[in-house]
């Protein structure tokens, strides 16, 4: 079967966060239950209650601690259970949005999510990632389903460090060309079921906008400006990427990226830093052809994401780093084994070392 993977609903614009009232009214009576960021309470708190204020749904602001955990999640389902909550909001970064559609899915609630970043496609997957109360991995919770609304408020992201947004490219960057391998290996997406041909289309037109509007919008967001290129890529980082990677599957750079991880150098890195580095190397492992390696390359130069293990806080790495990161990238279970060929730890490490020479 194919399948494609998407939230309910996807809204995106400048203020959109002032009508959460509307969209969480299509789901709740009486109260509806935000897990928010610290920096967003301190920032938007006020933003967030205008919404409600004056109406008959009550609005419960919960502050996140800071780690999508299990105990974090039992702590936020507590509260539920005390409160009636009938909606699950999360509004913050990465962690926050997690917690959210896993408290939801223990709750067996609806969840609207409002990412205040645009630097990973997580806000519209069917999947939380959680760690144990000390930071390290835990486990990939698979949900039943995607959000049920995804709220996106331009003017908040447009705030955020530019990195954050350059990093989201960088995670994008990879959505095509990992479907694209993917599908060419007939390899099974993300949770079960075979890739569209809508999803396909979405994975593609990511990657064109970024080509198109990714520098624009770099430079929009360094001066604070909200312009249609920054609009563009805020869809493609968080909208056409999620569908792209969740309906269409992941391949070798989502893997490289995970094997950088063992080098502590990279610990500085974002993630869609790294997946940008791991993206060349997919493209050497595929023996690309040398227009569209050096395209890729071009566009990550000019939008200031890392091509060459320095920076990426790699300094003089030894042979026996390399081997480790390449061992790592193939780990049994790893999306590298959805290349559609088979790939050895060797492979991974000649790749990287090209990668890092073509980079430079």
């Amino acid at each position: 079967m194919t399948i494609l993977r998407s939230p309910s609903k996807y809204v995106q614009g400048k203020n959109e966060l002032s009508n959460l009232y509307f969209y969480a009214s299509a789901f709740a009576k009486r109260t509806v239950f935000a897990i928010v960021d610290p920096f967003v309470i301190a920032h938007y708190e006020p933003q967030i209650k205008s919404s409600f204020a004056g109406k008959e749904l009550a609005l419960l602001l919960e502050t996140f601690r800071g780690e999508c955990s299990k105990s974090e999640v039992e702590r936020l389902q507590g509260i539920i259970k005390e409160t009636g909550a009938e909606v699950v909001v999360g509004v913050g970064g990465g962690k926050t949005l997690d917690t959210a559609k896993a408290v939801a899915y223990y709750a067996q609630l609806p969840v609207i999510i409002c990412p205040t970043i645009a630097s990973t496609d997580a806000p519209c997957s069917a999947l939380s990632v959680l760690y144990h109360d000390n930071g390290t991995f835990d486990q990939y919770l698979f949900l039943r389903q995607n959000p049920n609304v995804v709220l996106v408020d331009t003017q908040i992201i447009v705030k955020a460090p530019v990195r954050m947004l350059v990093a989201g490219m960088g995670d994008a960057l990879a959505t095509y060309f990992e479907a694209r391998a993917s599908i060419r290996a007939n390899a099974p997406v993300v949770q079960d079921g075979y890739a569209t041909n809508a999803a396909f289309a979405l994975s593609e037109r990511c990657y064109e906008i970024l080509l198109e509007d990714g520098f624009q919008a770099a430079v929009a967001v360094s001066l604070g400006q909200l312009t249609k290129s920054v609009e563009n890529i805020i869809e493609a980082n968080t909208y056409l990427s999620g569908i792209g990677f969740e309906s269409c599957g992941l391949a070798a750079a989502h893997a490289i990226h995970n094997g950088l991880t063992v080098l502590p150098g990279t610990h500085a890195m974002v993630h869609g830093e790294k997946v940008a580095f791991g993206t060349i190397a997919q493209l050497v492992l595929e023996n690309a052809p040398e227009e569209e390696l050096d395209e890729v390359i071009a566009f990550c130069k000019r939008v200031s994401l890392p091509t060459t293990f320095a920076q990426l806080g790699i300094k003089s790495p030894g042979a026996d780093e390399i081997m480790a990161v390449a061992e790592a990238s193939c780990a049994e279970g790893e999306t590298i084994h959805n290349m559609p060929f088979p790939v050895t730890p060797a492979d991974v490490c000649a790749a990287i070392l090209v990668a890092d020479r073509l980079g430079q």
